[in-house]
């Protein structure tokens, strides 16, 4: 029978150098050399008034290098935190085995807000000094985040007041609920039913009192900072984030937006924003970035960026820039066939081939016939349409626009070819631009012009290449699906951290104190 040496799984005292457990070429060796050698730290260090009194305090730098060390492993939780800095050595190396508590670092990441710009620009220089930034291209492009906010306690201030009358309408029926439970004779029975419904009851009084609170001490959000514009919506838990609608579903979060150099993918900029609206994040971001831009710097963004505003104030700021619309790819010729495309299933999620049905070619403007001289409209089906609309406008173009009659579409055989959804729509609208015309929106029109050119399309190409690889880096490899926080300014903190982290990957990746 074969033997083998003995495995012992017994408690060891093993020496440890922990100053060997921080390899060079290693993130962990390039944050240590950052933050001793490089960082000026001054600020954090002058919070501190411990000097002839009081205990010892933490080092602010060994606090900033645990917490963006746990960063880099997606690690984000305080608790997490002070576990991690107990057991692991390459923690223990990194902080000199200072095991600070979890309400320590949480302090200490709660009161970066008035430093973390400093600190995230001088990281910034740095990768400036070994070269990493080309000033060619920037990318600017934001992701969407939960954050830590109830959702359903989101609403204007009459919604949330509705809400209120309908918690108090419900603690007034259970509280009668539970008169009558005391008339019972049987008390011994029920006891353990009614100390559920009074502690109900008193969760949500308690629910009802804060919403009333936060009515009484918060006016209403608008649209924009004049105070004018419709009615934004409030948010009791975190009245800084706001409600987004993302690719699966819709959200209570905020924006973490960043600008990125195509050049090694160094984000240069980087803001975390309680607005859904990226039109209103462009100029923003590229005010944040032109310190380190140059005059031969051109910014990129997608068609969500884009508005007849943004484009006349970046012409009038002389920023060069490709802001794409809605409509580019279609004028590509490269995309000419995609239509063929889109309209096959998704592979991910339905494996069968498509089948053909009656209404899968639905009807166009170009399949009705249109008379502008007398103004009649027939569709598909040979019936008359009705004008509601001679002189409309959208985007400063004129068209007309005609409906059909309900007891005419409503028992049309033709309704799955002619209807999105022929189930709820009930009638089928078409309109008719003039044919001719000069779009009013001359910067929109522009820079049409600029991103349809050769070198348009090539410079823009580079945005996906340059801003999507770093989304990817911070949400699947630093693992970083939410913010923890409440409040922009510390939300902000939290999303500069993680761009610091990328940054400080870069460059340990090219090669940055070996």
């Amino acid at each position: 029978m074969a033997r083998f040496k003995p495995v012992d799984m017994n408690p060891r005292f093993l020496p440890v150098v922990l100053e060997q457990q921080i390899q060079p070429g290693t993130f962990e060796h390039v944050l240590h050399v950052l933050i001793d050698t490089e960082f000026g730290l001054t600020p954090l260090v002058a919070r501190y008034i411990n000097d002839d009194t009081r205990a010892p305090a933490y080092d602010p730098a060994v606090m900033l290098k645990i917490v963006l060390l746990a960063y880099s492993r997606g690690i984000i939780s305080s608790r997490a935190i002070e576990r991690v800095c107990r057991e692991n050595v390459l923690f223990m190396a990194i902080s000199g085995d200072t095991q600070s508590a979890y309400t320590t670092i949480a302090s200490f990441i709660r009161h970066l807000a008035d430093q973390i710009s400093d600190i995230f620009t001088e990281v910034i220089l740095i990768c400036d000094r070994q070269g990493l930034i080309g000033r060619d291209v920037f990318a600017i492009d934001g992701v969407k985040l939960p954050s830590n906010a109830r959702k359903a306690r989101s609403g204007t201030h009459a919604e949330l007041a509705h809400q209120a009358d309908a918690i108090e309408r419900r603690v007034r029926q259970m509280l009668k609920t539970h008169r009558s439970l005391d008339k019972q004779s049987e008390k011994n029975q029920i006891h353990a039913q009614r100390k559920a419904e009074q502690d109900r009851i008193h969760a949500l009084q308690i629910e009802a009192q804060s919403i009333r609170e936060f009515l009484c001490a918060h006016p209403k959000r608008t649209g924009d900072a004049s105070g004018k514009g419709p009615e934004r919506k409030s948010n009791v838990t975190d009245n800084d984030s706001a409600k987004m609608a993302t690719g699966k579903s819709v959200i209570q979060g905020y924006t973490g937006a960043a600008t990125v150099d195509a050049e090694c993918q160094i984000i240069v900029a980087a803001q975390a924003h309680g607005s859904g609206s990226e039109q209103s994040l462009l100029l923003p971001m590229i005010e944040h970035a032109r310190p380190f831009a140059s005059k031969r710097t051109v910014m990129t963004a997608d068609a969500g960026y884009h508005s007849e505003a943004n484009l006349e104030q970046l012409h009038d700021k002389r920023i060069a820039a490709l802001i794409a619309d809605s409509q580019m790819r279609r004028r590509d010729e490269r995309f000419k066939e995609q239509a063929k495309h889109k309209s096959k299933p998704d592979p991910l999620y339905n494996k069968k081939p498509a089948l053909k049905s009656a209404g899968s070619g639905k009807f166009k403007p170009l399949d009705f016939h249109y008379d502008p001289v007398s103004n009649t409209c027939i569709c598909p089906a040979g019936k008359k349409l009705y004008s509601n609309g001679v002189n409309n406008t959208a985007n400063g173009r004129t068209y007309r626009k005609f409906t059909g009659a309900k007891s005419v579409c409503m028992p049309c055989s033709l309704r799955q070819q002619c209807l999105r959804k022929p189930d709820t729509t009930e009638t089928r609208q078409v309109a008719f631009f003039r044919k001719n015309q000069v779009s009013p929106l001359k910067y929109t029109e522009s820079m049409k012009q600029k991103i349809d050119t050769l070198e348009g399309r090539a410079l823009y190409g580079r945005r996906i290449a340059t801003v999507e690889p770093v989304f990817g880096n911070l949400r699947y490899n630093k693992r970083l699906d939410r913010f923890t926080l409440r409040g922009q300014h510390k939300v902000d903190t939290q999303w500069k951290l993680n761009c610091m982290v990328h940054n400080i990957e870069k460059l340990a990746h090219h090669g940055y104190a070996r």
